[in-house]
């Protein structure tokens, strides 16, 4: 039994909190105590309120800026965790893992670094960390979230049982929910704006092929939603798939959006209110986007009016004795079931979840390793397992072939 400290105190992490109170109030799971921080501690409260009254279990918080490695260093020294869980900004990655290495402590994450003044989201940079975090004999598992995350699990459970060879995948995102309101993100608005506005990246035979952004789209039937226009995106899961499983040709990334959203965000972009870069306003630096993130609805209080479902999945084409085969594995959540369980929407639970399974499987000791490493390098069938047990079943069919365009 461990001890975590989760830092961040948004919808994500609420979930993560959630469940692990929940084996803890079991007394089925590898966890001890979770210590929750966060810059805004009346969130983390907020957080500790619910765990409290939905499962009995007290989650003690603090006030951290996690950006500040000496401060981050000195309250992983205070609370002794087996694992320091980032549910924060992707900003903060780099920090949060120096503090972890001042500490000889195990990281994990379910977003890769991306600096703020540039929409660029690699792994580059936190790849960079595996020989110091080898030598000093502790582990860092980038990416267990939905996607990146499941969605590699997803890929390497049907490489593992299904495939001798996979040549194409398609990872398909679609939240089919509907919270109400005229123009709001289902997750960090700054991070969401950020992701949909850069420039769209596949991988195809051995290398990136770029579009213009939100520029390619096609109409696919989800289950559970319906039909839906899904874009073109790029996403980080690409690369570390790409590096780890290089037989598959062709890698793509599509997430839907409606059409409000569409309009909506195309009068901010024309407007200038997208812009990541400072400009001066009554004598004050400002970055328009973090004022737009300030005036739009927080992500975290959209769970009470939500209804619908989310549906994400990966398509593969390859073959296995010789023979060609599609297979479609996915997973449906309903807004509704993740906010009576947890209080938050089923964007947050998709995430959240998988981010405690990643933890618990670091703690109990069935995924482990000295250096920094991505979901495609353990084995999938455990991850898979207890996505069934904890609120994430998945189902498989197999299609007539891949996708048409």
């Amino acid at each position: 039994m461990s001890k975590v400290l989760v830092v961040g105190a948004g919808g994500v992490s609420s979930v993560a909190v959630h469940k692990m109170a929940q084996l803890i109030e079991a007394g089925t799971g590898p966890f001890s105590e979770v210590f929750l921080a966060s810059r805004t501690i009346a969130k983390c409260e907020a957080i500790a309120a619910s765990v409290r009254k939905r499962t009995g279990v007290d989650v003690p918080v603090g006030a951290i800026d996690a950006d500040d490695v000496a401060a981050m260093t000195a309250l992983i020294e205070h609370e002794q965790p087996a694992l320091v869980i980032n549910l924060a900004l992707p900003y903060q990655d780099l920090p949060i893992m120096d503090a972890c290495l001042a500490t000889n402590t195990d990281y994990l994450d379910t977003a890769n670094y991306e600096p703020r003044d540039e929409a660029k989201f690699e792994y580059h940079w936190q790849w960079a960390y595996h020989e110091r975090f080898q030598q000093a004999g502790i582990m860092a598992l980038l990416g267990s979230g939905f996607d990146p995350g499941v969605t590699s699990a997803f890929t390497c459970w049907l490489k593992k049982h299904h495939f001798d060879r996979i040549d194409t995948v398609d990872i398909l995102d679609c939240n089919g929910g509907d919270h109400g309101q005229a123009f709001a993100t289902n997750f960090n608005p700054e991070i969401n704006i950020r992701e949909v506005t850069a420039v769209a990246r596949h991988w195809e035979n051995g290398d990136w092929v770029e579009t213009p952004p939100m520029s390619v789209s096609h109409e696919f039937d989800f289950e559970g939603v319906g039909p839906k226009n899904m874009y073109l995106m790029y996403h980080e899961e690409i690369e570390s798939l790409k590096t780890h499983l290089p037989e598959i040709q062709r890698i793509r990334f599509w997430m839907t959006f409606g059409d409000e959203y569409i309009k909506h965000l195309t009068v901010l972009q024309n407007v200038g209110m997208t812009r990541i870069d400072p400009v001066v306003y009554e004598g004050k630096e400002i970055i328009p986007l973090q004022f737009l993130k300030a005036v739009l609805p927080e992500p975290a209080s959209l769970g009470e009016t939500t209804t619908g479902n989310t549906n994400i999945g990966v398509i593969a084409t390859g073959e296995k004795d010789g023979a060609q085969k599609t297979l479609y594995v996915k997973n449906i959540c309903s807004h509704e079931a993740a906010y009576e369980e947890t209080g938050n929407q089923g964007v947050s639970y998709t995430t959240g979840v998988p981010a405690m399974i990643g933890s618990a499987l670091m703690l109990d000791g069935t995924w482990r390793g000295d250096g920094v490493f991505n979901m495609e390098q353990f084995d999938p069938d455990p991850f898979m397992d207890m996505l069934n047990k904890h609120g994430l079943p998945w189902k498989l069919e197999e299609l007539d072939g891949p996708l048409e365009f």
